[in-house]
């Protein structure tokens, strides 16, 4: 996780349930192979780079593990909804115009 969206992870209080985050606020980093989440901590534990809170696992399968001061809690990746009057996006062409249809 990046450090500015770490800081406010940290402090917020705790929620129960799935955590949704947003994809800008994480960098990629290497792989570690373990059983579970908590092998994986252990592993990374006197690494370089253990993991901190707010970090994320993911497993092969694609399922997403969070880790919090109470453990590690379920994650997916935040996906906004495309407003409902948005119109194309810019620089988009009409499709009469790509079509030739008057």
């Amino acid at each position: 996780m990046k450090d500015a969206p770490r800081q406010q992870f940290r402090w917020a209080p705790h929620v129960s349930g799935i955590a949704n985050v947003k994809l800008k606020e994480y960098e990629p980093s290497d792989q570690v192979e373990a059983q579970n989440e908590y092998a994986a901590w252990a592993v990374l534990r006197n690494s370089e780079r253990p993991l901190g809170v707010g970090d994320i696992l993911e497993t092969p399968a694609g399922d997403l593990r969070i880790c919090k001061y109470v453990g590690f809690e379920a994650a997916r990746w935040f996906v906004p909804e495309p407003h409902p009057n948005a119109g194309p996006p810019s620089g988009a062409v009409a499709l009469e115009t790509l079509t030739g249809i008057n």
